[in-house]
């Protein structure tokens, strides 16, 4: 099963790369012009093993941020970068990742070092599966961001409450993993 997960990724991927190649041109150009710098980003996350790796994203905020979870309160979206997170088309580049073997369509969402790279116990088994573009914990959270906005202390918000929630979503979905499960988390996550 795991062999025709990888082979759906990279199909998929292709596929989806030859049908948005000019729209991801466009969006380039476009997120380029608003912020000033390059429209492509690169952000380093923690990857399966604990590996760290470099995550491909449209840029959505002018100038650049160390810490995603308080990125709203500090930084200015860009005109595009509102509606590119809305419609999460900031995500597209991530289909390199898909075909570089570093991600994978369905899986734990990929987090910034200090906390994936933390995990302790039965919770490393985060770190066996290659991370996500999309999840359960990414479905359940899809507003996280304009949680964390709203927040009074936002990096408490997400070190108390949502990221250890996550925890126990991916490891419910690695110890129960299936291809059908896969599809539905696909499907819930378009639709």
């Amino acid at each position: 099963m795991k062999v025709i997960k990888f082979i759906f990724d990279n199909l998929l991927a292709l596929v989806l790369l030859i049908i948005f190649a000019i729209p991801m041109l466009i969006i380039w150009v476009i997120t380029t012009l608003d912020t000033g710098q390059n429209g492509l980003f690169l952000h380093e996350r923690i990857g399966k093993g604990g590996k760290p790796f470099k995550m491909y994203k449209f840029r959505t905020l002018k100038g650049t941020y160390d810490n995603p979870i308080t990125t709203e309160q500090t930084h200015q979206f860009s005109k595009s970068g509102k509606f590119l997170m809305k419609y999460k088309l900031d995500e597209l580049p991530q289909l390199f990742n898909i075909l570089n073997g570093t991600m994978s369509f369905v899986g734990p969402r990929p987090d910034v070092a200090g906390y994936a790279d933390q995990l302790e116990g039965d919770d490393r088994i985060i770190l066996s599966v290659k991370p996500g573009i999309t999840g359960p914990a990414q479905i359940k959270y899809r507003d996280e961001a304009s949680l964390l906005a709203r927040a009074e202390n936002p990096i408490e918000l997400n070190d108390q409450v949502l990221w250890p929630d996550k925890v126990e979503i991916n490891k419910d979905y690695i110890k129960n993993w299936s291809l059908k499960k896969d599809f539905q988390i696909l499907w819930k996550t378009l639709f």
